[in-house]
């Protein structure tokens, strides 16, 4: 009787804490019709909104996943000096504020910054513009490829690697045809929470943005803009765009860790 109890408070709690709000979303993005709804994502700010989203999404991913990887495959490899240094490093955007985040590049490429004023005369901005944007998510997702990877890895060991090595591979061989192979899906696990973590950032960028509609808002930063300006239908209906957009990465991701959880060791 007890765990009917458990599990009927569970499903309370998941009700009201994860379906109810995006279900009322929906509702309200479709409170003037489907055709409002689809008519507010045709405006060029809105456009540009989810194209600069899906374009800084995927710089993300690509770069965070290679960095990543030589990441995970180093800490997993190696014992060197400062090493759980590098480890605590590596989560820190984990721990810290993303607003923290995007204040440390306005300092270091803002107009009063460190290289800013220079970067500005040459002609190549990086606060205000899409570089911020993307130094920033770079910052807050760069942890998410290689701790996902890191526990698998050290897992698999180092035997299949040592023979490769011993047959005459190169270490992108090894890395290409050894390692991330028995890797995999926890390697497109880690890529897709990044993914996800990224389309959704809204406060490291909202700081290095500027707030320009149509060049530096993504669409947490448009639905902002929307929602402030009385643009509920609107507003709602980028939201539940991103909330879709979001879903499918997670149900994805949770297919594959299924998968992983039948195959490989959990991680």
């Amino acid at each position: 009787m007890s765990r009917i109890v458990y599990a009927l408070v569970i499903y309370l709690l998941v009700t009201v804490m994860i379906v109810l709000p995006p279900l009322l979303v929906v509702v309200m993005a479709l409170s003037h019709g489907l055709g409002a709804a689809i008519e507010s994502l045709a405006d060029p700010d809105a456009l540009s909104a989810i194209r600069l989203t899906v374009i800084i999404t995927v710089l993300t991913v690509c770069i965070n996943t290679v960095f990543g990887v030589m990441a995970a495959w180093t800490l997993t490899h190696f014992r060197f000096p400062g090493r759980n240094l590098l480890v605590v490093l590596v989560e820190l955007p984990l721990s810290v504020s993303p607003v923290v985040g995007g204040l440390i590049w306005l300092l270091v490429f803002g107009t009063q910054g460190w290289w800013g004023a220079a970067l500005e005369r040459w002609g190549y901005p990086v606060m205000f513009a899409p570089p911020g944007i993307l130094l920033a998510t770079l910052f807050v997702t760069f942890p998410y490829v290689t701790r996902t990877l890191m526990p698998m890895l050290a897992h698999n060991g180092r035997a299949a690697e040592e023979a490769a090595v011993l047959l005459g591979a190169s270490l992108w061989q090894v890395l290409w045809h050894v390692t991330l192979p028995g890797a995999r899906l926890a390697l497109v696990s880690g890529m897709l929470l990044a993914t996800a973590r990224a389309m959704g950032e809204f406060g490291a960028v909202s700081v290095v943005s500027g707030h320009i509609p149509g060049l530096t808002e993504t669409m947490p930063l448009h639905i902002e803009t929307l929602y402030n300006g009385y643009q509920t239908v609107a507003a709602f209906t980028m939201a539940t765009l991103l909330a879709l957009m979001a879903m499918i990465v997670v149900l994805v991701r949770s297919l594959i860790e299924r998968r992983l959880d039948r195959t490989e060791p959990s991680i």
